[in-house]
């Protein structure tokens, strides 16, 4: 269910592209990342640091690209959010006690420290990467074709071809995770030893 309220901007942001345009439908991603972000807010009395972002990057460059009626701004949108992500995972790699990544996922699940700076590092790669590759679909993909075409392919891109590469990446993550967990220490227990691999 979280995963599908995570998602329902973009699913939005595709219906109405597929509906309407691609100016109705920033119009709609930026209304209901408004709405995710104060649903979670009401619901949990706290953000959560995904949707703060992307509602932040999308606030602006949506509103640019509302503004001055130029798609450019709204296509910058996952470089940006995917970008920031990657900043904060890397520059948790080598500052602090921990890295982003187990400090989001240390209360479920129990992982040598190794481990969670390779899984904090390839995720900080993996959304650079993701960045980048986004840039060239929007930007520089099949330039023998016309703006309206290159426009839908690079909705269909942003809506299946990075939710498709992420969702495979985080299966690859799992079955990595799944050979390194440990038990977690009950009440009063000594925790495992977290420097090893």
């Amino acid at each position: 269910m979280k995963f599908l309220y995570d998602l329902f901007p973009l699913l939005l942001f595709f219906a109405a592209f597929k509906f309407y345009d691609i100016y109705v439908a920033t119009a709609v991603a930026i209304a209901a990342s408004f709405v995710q972000v104060g649903l979670f807010w009401i619901k949990h009395r706290r953000f959560e640091t995904m949707h703060v972002v992307t509602l932040a990057v999308i606030a602006v460059f949506g509103g640019m690209t509302l503004l001055l009626h130029d798609d450019t701004f709204i296509k910058w949108k996952p470089t940006l959010v995917y970008w920031i992500l990657s900043t904060i995972l890397l520059a948790s790699q080598w500052f602090g006690s921990k890295t982003a990544i187990e400090r989001m996922m240390s209360s479920q699940i129990a992982l040598p420290s190794t481990v969670w700076k390779r899984l904090n590092l390839s995720w900080g790669i993996f959304f650079a990467v993701l960045g980048a590759v986004n840039i060239y679909v929007a930007f520089y993909y099949a330039l023998d074709l016309d703006e309206e075409t290159r426009r839908n392919i690079w909705v269909n891109f942003k809506v299946f071809g990075l939710l498709g590469i992420t969702l495979v990446f985080v299966f690859a993550q799992a079955f990595f995770m799944a050979k390194h967990i440990q038990d977690k220490p009950g009440p009063g227990e000594t925790p495992p030893n977290r420097t090893t691999d």
